[in-house]
C-alpha cells in the first residue's frame, strides 16, 4: 500500500524537525522532575502520618487520594504535551508542502491524493502513539516504584489519551488541506483551547448545578470532543474514593462522558480524515 510508504517517510521527517526534538527533551526533563516530585510527596506523607500518630488523629485524607491526584497531574501534563506536539507537528503537513512545491513532484506520479493524506495521518499517528505510551509508562512507573501506588484502568486511560490526540490530528490534517500553515495552527490551537475551557465551564456548572454552564460544555464537546475524552480517561484512572473526595476539578470529573461520546469521537476522527481526503482531491495545487 503506497500510503504506508508516505507514512514511513512522514514518521522519519517528523524527527528531523527541531520542534519535535524540543518536545522530547522537555518531556524527558518532565519525567525526571515528576519522579522527584513523587519522592517529595511520599516523604511529606510520612511526615503527615507521623504527626497524626502523635496527635492521635487519623484524618480523612488517605494516601491513595493523594497519590491518585499526583498521577492525575502527571497524566494531565502528558495529555497536554501530546496535544501540543500533535498540532504543531502536523500543522503544515499538506499546506507547507504545497507552498514549498514538494507535492508538485509527488502528485503527478501514480499515487492517489487520498493516499498522501492517509499516509501522513498514519505517520504522525504512529509517532504520537509511541510518545503517549512512553510518557504514560514513565508516569505510572514513577508512581509504582517511587510511590508504591498503581492507578486503575491504565490501559483504558492510555487509549483515551491516544484518542484525544487522534481527534486533534484529524482536525489538524483537515485544516491543513484548507488553510495555510499559520492559519491552521491558530485555528486548531484555539479550538483546542476552547474545548479545554468548555470542559472547565461544564465542571463548574456541575458543581453549581447550573444547566447553562453544563450546556456550554456539552456544545464545546460536540464541536471538539478532545476534552470530554480526557475527562473520561481521568475518571477511569482514579479510584472511586479519590473521585468522591476531590469532586469536579480541572483534572477530573464526577460525571464521566458515556460510551456514546467515545463512539462519537471515533466517528469524528474518521469523518474529518475522509473530509481531508475529499478536500485535497479537488484542491488546486
Amino acid at each position: 500500500m503506497k500510503a504506508l510508504v508516505i507514512a514511513r517517510l512522514t514518521f522519519r521527517e517528523a524527527f528531523q524537525r527541531k520542534l519535535v526534538w524540543g518536545v522530547l527533551v522537555l518531556s524527558v526533563l518532565f519525567a525526571v522532575l515528576y519522579a522527584y516530585g513523587f519522592h517529595l510527596l511520599v516523604n511529606q506523607w510520612h511526615e503527615i502520618q507521623t504527626r497524626r500518630t502523635a496527635n492521635g488523629n487519623n484524618g480523612i485524607l488517605t494516601y491513595d487520594v493523594l497519590a491518585s491526584n499526583m498521577v492525575m497531574l502527571g497524566l494531565y501534563t502528558v495529555n497536554f504535551l501530546a496535544g501540543i506536539m500533535t498540532i504543531f507537528a502536523a500543522v503544515g503537513s499538506i499546506a507547507g508542502e504545497i507552498d514549498s512545491g514538494t507535492l508538485h513532484a509527488i502528485v503527478p506520479k501514480p499515487l492517489g491524493r487520498w493516499e498522501i493524506v492517509l499516509g501522513k495521518y498514519l505517520g504522525f499517528a504512529s509517532m504520537i502513539v509511541i510518545y503517549i505510551v512512553a510518557m504514560v509508562f514513565s508516569v505510572v512507573l514513577s508512581a509504582r516504584l517511587v510511590g508504591s501506588y498503581m492507578p486503575p484502568s491504565v490501559v483504558k486511560g492510555t487509549l483515551l489519551i491516544v484518542l484525544v490526540s487522534m481527534i486533534l490530528l484529524s482536525l489538524t490534517i483537515f485544516g491543513t488541506t484548507i488553510f495555510s500553515t499559520m492559519a491552521n495552527g491558530v485555528v486548531v490551537f484555539m479550538l483546542y483551547g476552547m474545548a479545554m475551557t468548555g470542559g472547565l465551564v461544564e465542571q463548574i456548572g456541575t458543581l453549581l448545578n447550573n444547566n447553562t454552564m453544563i450546556n456550554i460544555g456539552v456544545v464545546s464537546s460536540i464541536l471538539v470532543p478532545s476534552d470530554s475524552m480526557w475527562r473520561l480517561a481521568s475518571y477511569l484512572v482514579q479510584p472511586h474514593l479519590a473521585v468522591s473526595f476531590t469532586g469536579p476539578n480541572p483534572l477530573g470529573t464526577t460525571v464521566p462522558p458515556s460510551m456514546t461520546a467515545v463512539e462519537y469521537s471515533v466517528a469524528y476522527c474518521v469523518i474529518l480524515l475522509l473530509g481531508a481526503m475529499l478536500v485535497f482531491r479537488y484542491r488546486d495545487l
